[in-house]
Formats: structure tokens, C-alpha cells, sequence
């Protein structure tokens, strides 16, 4: 019996002392995090990737919409056209939402400051029938002070891209976070002169609904 212990005692030291193996198991520790942190830096150069070639496809498409050769519809649909295409090349599965106000300036356009109102309440929007200045004359109160679509000669137009997509890779579903990915371009251009451009009437006073 005292051999025998002593035999189990001199396999179990050998046994503690053998690192055979030990970096499979090592590796079977940090292959998991390492991967997530793989999928993350990939997922996140992407994004970053797809809001750089949609920023450039934007700004390229507005300007060329600008050439006196096409009718507004056209320009819309010539910029809509190239920068969805430039998306779906990257993102095929992508939601395009394109946006578009316009203004008088570029300073307005720039600044984006809601048309005066009395904020009797306090909550930082017009309503309740709070009095506002209509200063563009679109029978509403607008928080940005634009209105909505291409406009007319010489205005200055904000062109707004958002894009929605499902991420790469799934790993913001173990951290709890949204699976859906949004991209934001923007840019600002002026209307060629096709013509002179329409003046506003004089602003009224109204009331927010």
C-alpha cells in the first residue's frame, strides 16, 4: 500500500507539472472574446465605410444636379437614383430615406432655427395655440424654419440620406443592443437660376393647433 501511494502521489506531480495541452485551452478561453471583438471592428469600419461613400455620393450627385440641364423632377431623381445605387452596392437590404428642405440662404439653411413662437409652457415646441411667426408662409409652424422639398431658383436646398440596415454580424444581440445599424449623410446646395426666385409673401402671425 505504501508503493502504491506513493506511485499516485509521483503521477499526480507529474501530472501538475504537464503543460501539454495547456494552449488549447488557453485559446479555448480567448477565442470567443476575440472573436466578438473581430466581428465589432469589422462591423463598426464598415458603417464607417458606408457614411464615407454615401457623404461622396451625395455631394458629387447634388452637384451635378445642378448643371441648367434637366427639369427639377429630373435632379431629384438623378440624385435619389445615384446614391441609392451606391448604397445597394454595399448594403443591398438597406431602407433609403431621403429628405429634402429648403430655404432662402445658405445662412438659414446653415442655422435651422425654428420660426418665432411665444412658448407659453415652456416645453420647447409650438402648440396648445401658442402664436408663431409664419415667416415662409407654409401655413405651419416649422421647427427648422424650412420647407419641405426641392424649392424654386436660388434656394438652398438640405439634402438628407438616412439608411438603415441590419448589422453584419449579430453582435450586439449578446450586449443587448439594436440589431439595426443607421447611416446619416447630409449636404447643402444652392438651385441653379432658372429663373428669379419666388419671394415669400409678408409673415403672418398664427397659432400652433
Amino acid at each position: 500500500m505504501p508503493m502504491l501511494h506513493q506511485f499516485r502521489g509521483r503521477r499526480f506531480r507529474q501530472l501538475c507539472r504537464n503543460e501539454r495541452g495547456a494552449t488549447i485551452v488557453e485559446f479555448a478561453i480567448v477565442a470567443p472574446v476575440l472573436c466578438l471583438l473581430l466581428m465589432g471592428a469589422f462591423d463598426i469600419a464598415h458603417s464607417l465605410y458606408l457614411r464615407g461613400v454615401l457623404q461622396g455620393a451625395l455631394q458629387k450627385a447634388a452637384r451635378d444636379s445642378t448643371l441648367e440641364r434637366s427639369t427639377k423632377a429630373e435632379q431629384q431623381d438623378f440624385i435619389d437614383n445615384v446614391v441609392r445605387s451606391q448604397v445597394r452596392a454595399l448594403v443591398n437590404t438597406a431602407d433609403i430615406d431621403i429628405k429634402r428642405r429648403y430655404y432662402r440662404t445658405f445662412a438659414q439653411a446653415a442655422a435651422a432655427r425654428a420660426e418665432e413662437w411665444t412658448d407659453d409652457n415652456d416645453n420647447g415646441t409650438c402648440d396648445n395655440g401658442e402664436k408663431y411667426v409664419d415667416a415662409n408662409g407654409n401655413n405651419r409652424w416649422d421647427r427648422d424654419g424650412g420647407n419641405a422639398g426641392q424649392g424654386g431658383a436660388k434656394d438652398a436646398v438640405v439634402y438628407t440620406v438616412n439608411v438603415t440596415y441590419p448589422h453584419l454580424f449579430p453582435l450586439y444581440r449578446f450586449i443587448g443592443g439594436s440589431q439595426i445599424a443607421k447611416v446619416t449623410a447630409e449636404a447643402v446646395l444652392r438651385n441653379q437660376p432658372y429663373g428669379d426666385q419666388a419671394t415669400y409673401e409678408m409673415a403672418q402671425e398664427r397659432n400652433c393647433p
